[in-house]
Parts: structure tokens; C-alpha cells; sequence
């Protein structure tokens, strides 16, 4: 059984770089070996569920973790050939999900190109539905494996189980805590490709790099480019990426903000009008502010960075407090934070 560390630091397992302590702390290479820990480890006093951390990269320590911490470091990946346009491509949860991506176009695999870049691992994709220019999970996922945490069973979750929404699942709703995700299968095309390039600024990057008729590969390329060129990278600077979730709102409250603020971009969508959470943000000041420890990143108001590499969870929390305040005293919006709180 792998074996269980007392008092352990969490600085280098979450990408703000928060330094808190977990009570027990152990990391796992098999499912069998998550099962006998949950089985053998006694609970806290007050009922509290192990944390299954992956990457790290959606979550904000504000406190130290009185409980079971478990690193998941499941690997293996696997195709199965369905037909001469389609594969389907199988990782296990502690994939580092760019290396994925990474894989899958070098075998010419296409749908996950536009998801380039995207920090954290694999397990924690379907959690809040990953998205990026224009591409969700949903639109190439199949069905994941994951263990019930109250009869340690594995069972398989269809799509249509998940219930995905915009940064949504069923594992962040009513199976929140309920479940670990071992392994996601996906749906992909092997030729007849889904070149997706209308998205945020991919055409002018792509025509800056000279390319008329894009691979999958080149769509890819364009996505890391972007990324790169204005978001800062948690490996450098401590952020987990975007922190607020771009809010929606009705058409008649979209139009209302239109006549007092003409140049408030907005995007239709199946439930009305979805507005860009950075631009509200830049227009209540944030822009490169930085209180203390914590700042609103320079090329990018959604992301929050850990400036000094010494913020608390918590004085990060509270900045993204003050900007929340801002934004709804400004424009009436209730911005939601996308990161995970703990």
C-alpha cells in the first residue's frame, strides 16, 4: 500500500503555489491501490472526504487540509480504431492533459486541438466541462470510468450521465465528492477533420504564420501562440488560469448595459447573453492592480497570479472578493469563480 505522509506541504501540488499542510497526504500509481487506502484510512472526527487533487491547477487553498489528500497518478493511454475516420482514445487520470493533446496530434488524431496549452491532468477535464476557443469536453467526449467513493465500485458515466454545461458536470453538482474520475475516453477523427478557427484570434494568428489552409496541427499551434503570448505560465508565476467563469445574462439586462456602456461586447448563447467577465473586469480598474502579495494579471484581468510567490489562499481569495464587489456595484453582474475553493 503506498504509504501515508503526515503534515504535508501542498506547495508544489497546486499551481498557485499555496503553501499549506495536509494532515495525511499519499499518492497512488493503481486503483487498487486508491481502494485499499480508502479502505484502511480511518476518517477525520468530522466525516470529512479525501481530496483527490490532479494537477492542481483549478484550486485555491485558503486553509490547511484537516483530512486525506490523495495524489492521483494514474497513466496509460489506448486506442481503439472504431472506423476509417474515427478512433477512440483512452487516458487515465493523471495524464498531463497538453501532453495528451500533444499525443493525439501526432498520430493525426483530431478534436482536442483547440484545448492546447490547458493546465492540470486528465481526470479533472470532464469536472467543469474544459473549454477553449470555441471547443468544450462534451464535443469529443464518450463516457468516463470512475470509483464510487461510498461502495468503492468502478462505474462507467455515459455523456448524457454527465450532464455537462458551460464549466458544468454532474461532479461539481449533485455527484460533487461522490466520485473520482479514473479514465476518459474520447471520440476522435482520424482524416476527415473539424477545423474549428472562428474562435477568439486563432484566423489572425494563423494568417500571421502564414497559413491559408490549416491542419489540426497548425490550429494547435496558433492556440499555444495566443496563450503564451497573455497567459502567464503557473510553472513561472503562480495563477490557476481563469478564475471567474464568463457570466450570462438575459437579452433585456444585455441591452439595458448597452445604452449606458455602448462598447460591452456580448455573445449569444442557448441562455441569453454571455458577456465577457475579463472585460467587465478591466473596466472596474483591475487591470495589473496588485494588492499586497496579489495582482490581476497584465495581459489578462481574468487571471489571478500569486505576484510575490508568497500569497496566502486566502488574501487571494479575498482579492477575487473585491473584484467580485466591483464588478456587481459597476454592471449589476454577480461574477462566479471557476476555480475550486477549499
Amino acid at each position: 500500500m503506498s504509504k501515508i505522509s503526515n503534515l504535508k506541504s501542498l506547495k508544489n501540488y497546486n499551481t498557485f503555489g499555496v503553501d499549506v499542510l495536509a494532515k495525511y497526504f499519499a499518492e497512488v500509481f493503481s486503483v487498487e491501490e486508491l481502494i485499499e487506502i480508502l479502505k484502511n484510512h480511518q476518517p477525520t472526527t468530522d466525516n470529512r472526504q479525501p481530496l483527490i487533487l490532479g494537477g492542481g491547477s483549478n484550486i485555491l487553498f485558503t486553509k490547511d487540509f484537516d483530512g486525506l489528500v490523495i495524489q492521483l497518478n494514474l497513466k496509460g493511454i489506448s486506442e481503439e480504431i472504431i472506423n476509417e475516420n474515427e478512433v477512440l482514445v483512452t487516458a487515465k487520470a493523471g495524464e498531463n492533459w497538453h501532453e495528451l493533446v500533444q499525443y493525439c496530434l501526432a498520430k493525426n488524431y483530431g478534436g482536442l486541438e483547440n484545448l492546447s496549452l490547458i493546465p492540470g491532468n486528465v481526470g479533472t477535464s470532464p469536472m467543469q466541462n474544459i473549454g477553449a476557443y470555441g471547443v468544450e469536453i462534451k464535443d469529443s467526449f464518450v463516457s468516463c470510468k470512475v470509483l464510487n467513493l461510498k461502495t468503492l465500485e468502478v462505474e462507467t458515466f455515459a455523456k448524457e450521465k454527465c450532464d455537462f454545461g458551460y464549466r458544468d458536470s454532474i461532479f461539481k453538482k449533485e455527484g460533487k465528492g461522490k466520485y473520482v474520475i479514473l479514465e476518459v475516453t474520447f471520440k476522435l477523427t482520424t482524416k476527415n477533420h473539424l477545423i474549428k478557427t472562428e474562435y477568439g484570434a486563432i484566423k489572425v494568428e494563423l494568417e500571421q504564420m502564414g497559413i491559408e489552409n490549416p491542419t489540426i496541427q497548425d490550429v494547435s499551434k496558433a492556440v499555444i501562440a495566443i496563450r503564451e503570448s497573455k497567459l502567464p505560465n503557473p510553472k513561472i508565476i503562480g495563477n490557476a488560469g481563469s478564475f471567474f467563469k464568463n457570466p450570462t445574462i438575459s437579452k433585456d439586462n444585455y441591452l439595458e448595459l448597452k445604452e449606458k456602456f455602448e462598447t460591452i461586447p456580448g455573445f449569444p448563447n442557448e441562455n441569453g447573453i454571455k458577456v465577457p467577465a475579463g472585460w467587465l473586469i478591466e473596466q472596474c480598474g483591475w487591470k495589473g492592480k496588485q494588492i499586497g502579495n496579489v495582482a490581476s494579471h497584465k495581459d489578462q484581468s481574468l487571471v489571478i497570479i500569486n505576484a510575490t510567490g508568497k500569497a496566502t489562499g486566502k488574501e487571494i481569495f479575498n482579492f477575487s472578493q473585491m473584484i467580485i464587489d466591483s464588478v456587481l456595484e459597476k454592471f449589476g453582474i454577480l461574477l462566479e469563480r471557476e476555480v475550486n475553493i477549499i
